[in-house]
């Protein structure tokens, strides 16, 4: 971690999303996605038309039992923008659990992201770290699942995080004729 200021920051409702923040989270996802990111969009390029109808149902479906987005901010300490942010957006995530009881007691994370640019500060692990919290602390979850995909290294980032590979699905992303990719399922237990 840098001194970079970081700020993570919750939200649990759609009324507390700042339309300046969904601009925010279109464009890193953008920016993920057109550098080969694995962030839910898979043939590259997109543009902030295709993305912004994908963050406002995200967005759409806050609620603090079920579905929880997580964004991590940094610059220069000392610096706080609106709404006592410190920065640029660097990366976010969204948290989701199913309310039906059978499978209640963990949650999925979708679109794990962070700004390429700015990858290896470790904005992405102070994240993860933040969502095993809430998830813990205020969801009540006991466990998180992903899905990321093979061939890129991710196993190994979350592998550090105290994650596990519980599974593989052989060639079931495939990005262009003849790229086929695993897609890796991961655990975290206990939280």
């Amino acid at each position: 971690m840098t001194d970079s200021g970081l700020s993570l920051l919750e939200f649990t409702a759609p009324e507390q999303v700042t339309e300046r923040l969904r601009q925010e989270l279109a464009a890193c996802w953008v920016e993920v996605t057109n550098a080969g990111g694995a962030a839910g969009f898979p043939f590259p390029p997109v543009d902030e038309g295709q993305v912004t109808p994908a963050v406002d149902r995200i967005v759409g479906t806050l609620a603090p039992a079920t579905s929880r987005l997580l964004v991590a901010r940094a610059g220069p300490r000392g610096q706080l923008g609106q709404l006592g942010e410190i920065g640029q957006l660097v990366g976010w995530l969204n948290v989701r659990r199913d309310p039906y009881e059978l499978i209640a007691h963990w949650g999925t994370l979708h679109h794990v992201q962070t700004r390429p640019d700015l990858r290896g500060r470790g904005f992405g692990a102070a994240l993860l770290e933040e969502v095993r919290s809430v998830a813990r602390d205020e969801m009540g979850l006991e466990q998180l699942h992903l899905a990321a995909r093979g061939g890129v290294g991710l196993e190994e980032f979350y592998g550090r995080l105290g994650w596990k590979e519980v599974g593989r699905w052989p060639g079931a992303l495939r990005l262009a004729p003849g790229d086929d990719r695993d897609e890796v399922l991961m655990l975290l237990a206990p939280l």
